[in-house]
């Protein structure tokens, strides 16, 4: 892979400072833990202006659940972004002080709460109050309502922002990026997924978010097989010879470096991951374990949109909620990939009107 990684941001203090909606995510989880440990170093509000999407109150409950020297961080309240404060953590009511909480339980106040927060954040990126989102962990199933029907923020972002197009979840670290043809996908349903157009459609965003957000000159792309053993020549599973190959070699042949496909055990097992820019994967399991067995801190990115979203790439983690024992670091990645991809697309936009000597 190219050594295209940053530490921390490309963004220099002084410069323009992205306002940045951060979601808190399921209150029963280690949403705030990971926001408020994140935002909490000072770095972060030199290189944007952080925007809490939750409720104070519930924030410093979860305060007093950290370190002592934590428990008296300053919080700004504000109840629009034209009011944060720069310099400052702010922290926007979207839901009541009497949301009951109980850390590590699945309760439906918490989804309430969690698609409130979500909710008046999205809204705020479409109407251009903020630039990017970044957004805690929620329970995929306490959330759902008549106002949310999707198996995921990313599905959900997608029906927000998509304009009727798909999109492409991505995992990012420093070791390796990842992307998947399917989401939250049941196994069971997989098979009826993989089809040549939606590949090729995934290999084509994926090659053009490489190059234009992460500023990979000529990506190198792993595909990877659906069945054992890539098929075995058709005695595993036929997907690789009649779906997959041909999607690949349709890839190459419009100018996209795609390889494969590889037998997923053997391609990890090797570190063959080493070799290339990014791999897409079938499946979720299939290539998420490898990549969190690897790093842990890593930011889930929701490429192929306009809008720039990412998050921490765990769950709501209940068994560790009010515990202090959270890691934060994942959080605090996805608050500096967002930054990062911000700055890379405005660049690239100066670029172009340079080039067409506007």
């Amino acid at each position: 892979m190219e050594n295209t990684e940053r530490q921390k941001t490309n963004i220099e203090p002084g410069k323009h400072k992205p306002i940045i909606a951060i979601t808190s995510g399921d209150p029963n989880g280690v949403g705030y833990e990971v926001i408020l440990k994140a935002v909490n170093d000072p770095h972060i509000c030199e290189i944007c202006t952080p925007v809490i999407y939750g409720n104070m109150h519930i924030a410093r409950l979860h305060l007093h659940t950290l370190d002592e020297e934590m428990q008296n961080m300053q919080l700004n309240l504000t109840s629009k972004v034209s009011e944060c404060q720069k310099g400052k953590v702010n922290i926007i009511n979207c839901y009541s002080d009497d949301t009951p909480i109980r850390f590590g339980e699945n309760t439906a106040e918490a989804g309430r709460a969690s698609l409130m927060a979500l909710t008046r954040a999205t809204d705020d990126l479409k109407a251009g109050e903020v630039d990017a989102i970044v957004t805690a962990p929620i329970n995929k199933r306490n959330i759902q309502s008549d106002k949310f029907h999707f198996s995921g923020h990313t599905e959900y972002l997608t029906h927000k922002f998509g304009n009727g197009n798909d999109s492409l979840m991505m995992m990012v670290s420093d070791m390796m990026r990842v992307a998947l043809v399917c989401n939250h996908v049941p196994i069971s349903q997989v098979p009826q997924h993989i089809t040549e157009e939606k590949i090729l459609s995934k290999l084509t965003m994926l090659n053009k978010t490489l190059r234009e957000d992460f500023l990979v000159r000529k990506p190198r792309i792993a595909v990877l097989a659906l069945n054992p053993h890539a098929g075995d020549n058709g005695l595993l599973g036929e997907e690789e010879q009649n779906i997959i190959s041909p999607a690949i070699k349709k890839a190459y042949d419009e100018g996209i470096m795609a390889f494969g496909p590889y037998s997923a055990d053997g391609f990890f097992g090797a570190g063959k991951y080493s070799s290339f820019d990014a791999i897409l994967g079938m499946y979720h399991d299939q290539t998420l374990i490898p990549f969190k067995s690897l790093d842990m801190s890593g930011v889930n990115f929701t490429a192929g949109l306009d809008i720039v979203r990412t998050s921490p790439d765990h769950g709501t983690a209940y068994e560790l909620a009010g515990k202090n024992e959270a890691d934060p670091a994942s959080m605090r990645n996805s608050l500096y990939l967002a930054i990062d991809i911000l700055r890379t697309r405005e660049e690239n936009k100066e670029l172009k009107k340079n080039a067409m000597g506007e």
